[in-house]
């Protein structure tokens, strides 16, 4: 017979993330976090499902009856979180299946501050650096970096030099 020496103290639960850059909690709970709950509540084997609203941030946690299949459960979740996608606010991201973990893993939040450094370069040093570096510990299942001001490199075209050079719009479309 099987023994195992850590045994599993909770029914199986699948966790759902979603970001919304710039909400407060009470519009991620109203506008993101209950219409996800509402579309995952009542599906064949949820025994229960809750949530957690921050600002810019849901997590919802669907727990499962005793002995369903994680797989089964992961794809109950992706087809009920499908079915609502689409009606959520735009900015707000595409919800996500957190990885399968057990109770013994702890979801952590760490917020990266500096007086000198604005929230830009914050979060691209978040992505860029401190990210990869938390993925390379062991058992660290996923990180996300969630908050401060996406850096964009943008393209803005000059009419006039581009028409010395004999360059159209059309053209420059085209190689892109």
């Amino acid at each position: 017979m099987d023994v195992d020496v850590f045994p599993t103290s909770t029914a199986p639960t699948v966790v759902v993330m979603t970001e919304s850059h710039g909400m407060a909690p009470e519009e991620v709970e109203r506008l993101v976090t209950f219409p996800i709950e509402s579309a995952v509540n009542g599906a064949a084997g949820v025994r229960r499902v809750r949530s957690s609203s921050a600002t810019g941030f849901s997590l919802i946690w669907v727990e499962f009856e005793w002995g369903t299949p994680i797989p089964l459960a992961r794809q109950t979740v992706t087809e009920k979180i499908g079915t609502i996608a689409s009606s959520l606010p735009s900015g707000v991201s595409e919800p996500v299946l957190a990885p399968q973990s057990s109770i013994m893993g702890e979801i952590m939040l760490v917020a990266l501050t500096g007086d000198s450094v604005d929230r830009m370069e914050l979060r691209t040093l978040a992505e860029w650096q401190l990210r990869p570096r938390l993925q390379s510990v062991p058992g660290v299942a996923n990180v996300i970096v969630i908050g401060g001001l996406n850096k964009q490199y943008q393209i803005q075209a000059d009419p006039l030099r581009m028409k010395r050079y004999g360059i159209t719009a059309e053209r420059t479309a085209a190689r892109v």
